[in-house]
């Protein structure tokens, strides 16, 4: 099994709800004045963050990938151009309401987030109840050369929507946090990244060729890392190495940072699950927001 699905799958445990007859997309056309609703399977609650929608333009877009018509889900500033540009990378659940509410925590202090559907050709990453399902149909299958693609489309849709991609930046959670590594070392325009207890080490294989640790020389961007003493799926011996290359890595390599939570678990953030840890979550967030504006990302 994919280690970022037993991470997750750690932290949901005692988290579950019961699943509804409708599918997410249903959903979010049920609910268009709030954003995402719940994903359709057991595995997903509501986020407790509420975050108002007030001032903001909210909702789902779809952005062209080499003609693929790619979801996702966009919240900014109503009426503004120019903002500057938030990626938001996902766990392995997909876009649902969580995320979506980031996405507008983000719209609330000044940014434009984004937060695409990376595995939709692979399937609804919703629609499953099981995690060794959702893993063998659809996380195991997606490449990390396509999200790379999917990201890099995201980020022309954002400038060509008013989005000022010259104040660029990426966050993600878990599997997105790996991801987040991986970006700033494949996009020049990225200005920093902060990545959430994102998988540092790990087998390479045809669809994930390499991994953070593997990449630090080609560091674009600062990232910050944000990590959790007690996280039983990431060991901080790999921290302590990330740490290491980073040192001897290129400026933007030497320029980039871990915060270690000593009491916090994976999926610290996660207000929806067990696993949320409040003080951590909102030190974070706060170093999230003081970490994009000290790169000239505000």
């Amino acid at each position: 099994m994919n280690n970022d699905l037993i991470d997750d799958a750690q932290a949901l445990l005692g988290g579950r709800m019961g699943a509804s007859g409708a599918t997410r997309r249903l959903a979010l056309k049920a609910a268009m004045g709030v954003g995402y609703a719940a994903a359709a399977h057991p595995l997903m609650a509501q986020t407790a963050i509420k975050t108002p929608s007030t001032g903001l333009v909210s909702g789902e877009v779809t952005i062209d990938v080499n003609g693929f018509k790619m979801p996702a889900y966009r919240s900014a500033p109503a009426g503004q151009t120019s903002l500057p540009v938030v990626l938001v990378i996902s766990e392995i659940f997909g876009v649902h309401e969580y995320i979506a509410d980031v996405t507008r925590r983000l719209a609330q202090a000044g940014y434009m987030a984004i937060a695409p559907e990376l595995f939709v050709r692979q399937g609804d990453a919703g629609a499953y109840g099981e995690i060794a399902k959702l893993q063998a149909e659809v996380i195991a299958k997606v490449p990390d050369a396509q999200v790379m693609a999917d990201l890099d489309a995201t980020v022309a849709w954002a400038a060509a929507n008013g989005g000022d991609t010259r104040k660029l930046a990426v966050t993600g959670f878990c599997w997105g946090g790996r991801i987040t590594w991986l970006y700033a070392a494949h996009q020049p325009q990225v200005k920093a990244g902060v990545a959430w207890y994102g998988r540092l080490v790990g087998q390479a294989t045809a669809q994930t060729p390499s991994h953070p640790l593997a990449l630090v020389g080609h560091l674009k961007a600062p990232v910050l890392g944000l990590y959790g003493g007690a996280d039983t799926g990431i060991p901080l011996d790999t921290v302590d190495k990330m740490k290491a290359e980073l040192a001897q890595g290129p400026a933007a390599a030497k320029a980039s940072a871990f915060v270690v939570y000593p009491e916090a678990p994976h999926a610290f953030h996660a207000d929806y699950r067990p696993s949320f840890r409040k003080a951590a979550a909102e030190d974070g967030w706060q170093r999230l927001l003081a970490w994009l504006k000290s790169h000239d990302v505000a």
